[in-house]
C-alpha cells in the first residue's frame, strides 16, 4: 500500500487519528491533569447518587467515574456555566448591597483645608444674681465661616492636650469651625452646671457670631441647687 500520498502519515504509522479518537485523547489527558491539580473533595458540584454514578450538580450531567466527572469540569460547557453563575452572584450581592447599604462604613476622605487664621473674640465673666454662681461668656466671630458649617465645642481635660504640662487645676474648653483655626480657652476645672438656662450656646448666621454661655457648679451653697436663675438669654436672630 502507498503511503506516500496521505496527508499526516508516515510510513509504519497507524494513519491519522480519527476526530473521535482525538477528543478521547484529549479527555483523558485533561483527566489525568485534573487528577493531578484538583481535590475533588472540596467540589461544591460533585455529587455521588444512590447508584453509583457521579453527577455535577452544575450542568446536570451524569458520569461513571470520578476521573469522567474531572474532565467534565475542564470542558467547555462546565466553564462556561461556572462564568454565568459567578457574574450571577456577583450581580445578586450588588444588588442586595445597593438595597440594604454598604457592608462598611463609608470613611469621607481627608479634606485639605487651608487654614485663615485665628478668629476674634470676647470673653466675659459673669455671676448668676440669685445663686452667686460664676461664668463666663464666649462670643466669637467668624465673617469668613465655611458654608453650611456649625461652630462646635468641647470640653477638655489637662491631660487631653499636648501643648502644656499637665494641671489639674485647668480644664480647656476648645471651639473650632473651618476654615479657621481651632481655639481653646483655659478655665479653672470645676464642674459645669447644665440645668436649663444655665448652659446655653447660640449661632447668629446673619452677624455670623457663635455664643456660649455656662456657670460653675456652685458647691458651697448648695441651698440653691434646682432654683431657677434668670440667666442671661441667647440673644435674638436677626431679621432682613
Amino acid at each position: 500500500m502507498d503511503f506516500q500520498n496521505r496527508v499526516g502519515s508516515k510510513h509504519r504509522s497507524g494513519g491519522v487519528a480519527s476526530f473521535s479518537e482525538s477528543n478521547v485523547d484529549r479527555r483523558e489527558r485533561l483527566r489525568k491533569l485534573a487528577m493531578e491539580t484538583i481535590d475533588i473533595a472540596k467540589d461544591p458540584y460533585f455529587m455521588k447518587n444512590h447508584l453509583g454514578s457521579y453527577e455535577c450538580k452544575l450542568c446536570l450531567t451524569l458520569h461513571t467515574s470520578e476521573g469522567s466527572y474531572l474532565a467534565h469540569t475542564q470542558g467547555k460547557k462546565h466553564q462556561t456555566n461556572l462564568a454565568r453563575r459567578a457574574a450571577k452572584e456577583a450581580k445578586e450581592n450588588n444588588i442586595i448591597q445597593t438595597a440594604v447599604g454598604p457592608a462598611k462604613p463609608l470613611v469621607a476622605p481627608r479634606r485639605n483645608i487651608i487654614k485663615i487664621g485665628r478668629p476674634g473674640y470676647r470673653v466675659t465673666k459673669v455671676r448668676d444674681p440669685v445663686t452667686r454662681q460664676l461664668g463666663f461668656l464666649f462670643q466669637i466671630q467668624y465673617p469668613q465661616i465655611a458654608e453650611d458649617v456649625i461652630p462646635r465645642h468641647r470640653f477638655m481635660g489637662a491631660y487631653e492636650q499636648k501643648v502644656e504640662a499637665p494641671n489639674n487645676a485647668y480644664q480647656y474648653l476648645i471651639v473650632a469651625a473651618e476654615p479657621y483655626e481651632s481655639i481653646a480657652f483655659k478655665i479653672q476645672s470645676q464642674k459645669v452646671d447644665e440645668t436649663p438656662g444655665k448652659f446655653w450656646t447660640h449661632w447668629d448666621q446673619d452677624s455670623k457670631q457663635f455664643s456660649l454661655q455656662f456657670f460653675f457648679k456652685n458647691e458651697k451653697n448648695g441651698m440653691f441647687e434646682g432654683m431657677t436663675a434668670p440667666a442671661m438669654a441667647p440673644p435674638p436672630t436677626a431679621t432682613v
